[in-house]
């Protein structure tokens, strides 16, 4: 658990999956595995066996509310907090949906019903007193316009190159194709690798400087078949496997280190080559609950810390490319 950072909101979901998709998040938010998830809860007279706790984020349905408590308590939230998850809850299972919040306010909702309709004027119309534009002054717009198009369409090249690089100055590299044995995992076209945060136990994957002091190397194995395992080499908590947590029935579940082993998590993937030619590498979760989801840099692609999750394969493939530098 970050310190100042608040536990998810169980308020914020609208249906059953959201809810367990909240209940992740609580678990991440927890920083606890599973093994100390139900050590925990036996030291507080609970009964939360780690295969109950992946059993329920795993499955499609809303947990038993003596689970549920108890795996709150767990976590470390507050009596009253812990009563917001058991009421939601609840609510969910009487509706079948959690009813949406307020409609949205705005400008558009402030306006008057009864108010007569508006209607655009013409580009051209001139209103009382003033002269129509002539010849030279519609020629005069035209250059201008133009010219505003040929520095928008400079831009949009400059724009191309700059994400396709990296960052300007820097020549594209050429993408190492995977391998078993060391590797650092890169952001294609970045000077980001994968890592860890030092200091936290949840796992998540970001994305951070490769020339950080402390990056976690990983390793690949192959399976056969195509498929392959990603093992962690963690400078504090050893060695470990990246994943997909609860099957990856979760859309834009955390792509995260943990334990190896654990049945409730995908932790086989296929390596795609993406390109003619080869542009970068599809880290594809194999018989992911979710087909056709990629592990894909969520949020700012040009950020440091930003998270790693299960997303839609995207025909873009931004932030969905890696390469495989061998030490």
């Amino acid at each position: 658990m970050t310190p100042g950072e608040h536990a998810p909101d169980p308020r914020e979901a609208r249906s059953p999956a959201e809810f367990l998709g909240r209940l992740q998040a609580l678990k991440d938010w927890s920083g606890l595995t599973y093994r100390e998830l139900s050590a925990r809860a036996e030291a507080s007279g609970d009964v939360l066996p780690r295969s109950t706790v992946a059993n329920m984020l795993s499955r499609p349905t809303l947990p038993r509310e003596e689970l549920l408590a108890a795996f709150a308590r767990a976590c470390g939230l507050a009596p009253g907090e812990a009563e917001d998850w058991r009421t939601v809850r609840n609510q969910l299972a009487a509706r079948g949906v959690y009813e949406a919040g307020p409609a949205a306010t705005g400008p558009a909702a402030a306006e008057d019903p009864g108010a007569p309709p508006t209607w655009p004027v013409a580009p051209e119309a001139a209103r009382p007193g003033e002269p129509r534009p002539g010849p030279r002054s519609r020629i005069r717009r035209g250059l201008v316009a133009a010219v505003a198009l040929a520095g928008l369409a400079l831009a949009g090249v400059s724009v191309v190159a700059f994400l396709k690089d990296g960052h300007a100055g820097h020549p594209p590299r050429t993408p190492t194709a995977p391998a078993a044995g060391d590797v650092r995992i890169r952001v294609t076209g970045t000077d980001f690798c994968l890592g860890e945060r030092r200091g936290t136990r949840t796992g998540q994957i970001h994305q951070l400087p490769c020339a950080a002091a402390g990056v976690p190397g990983y390793s690949l194995a192959e399976l056969g078949g195509g498929r392959w395992r990603i093992v962690s080499h963690h400078p504090d908590f050893g060695p470990g496997c990246s994943g997909i947590p609860s099957g990856g029935r979760i859309p834009g579940a955390a792509y995260e280190d943990s334990e190896c082993g654990d049945p409730t998590r995908v932790e086989s993937f296929t390596l795609e080559a993406y390109g003619t030619p080869v542009e970068g590498y599809r880290i594809v979760p194999v018989d992911s609950a979710t087909p056709g989801s990629c592990v894909t840099v969520v949020g700012d692609h040009s950020a440091a810390w930003s998270r790693l999750a299960q997303a839609p394969c995207a025909p873009d493939a931004a932030g969905q490319l890696f390469d495989f530098d061998r030490d």
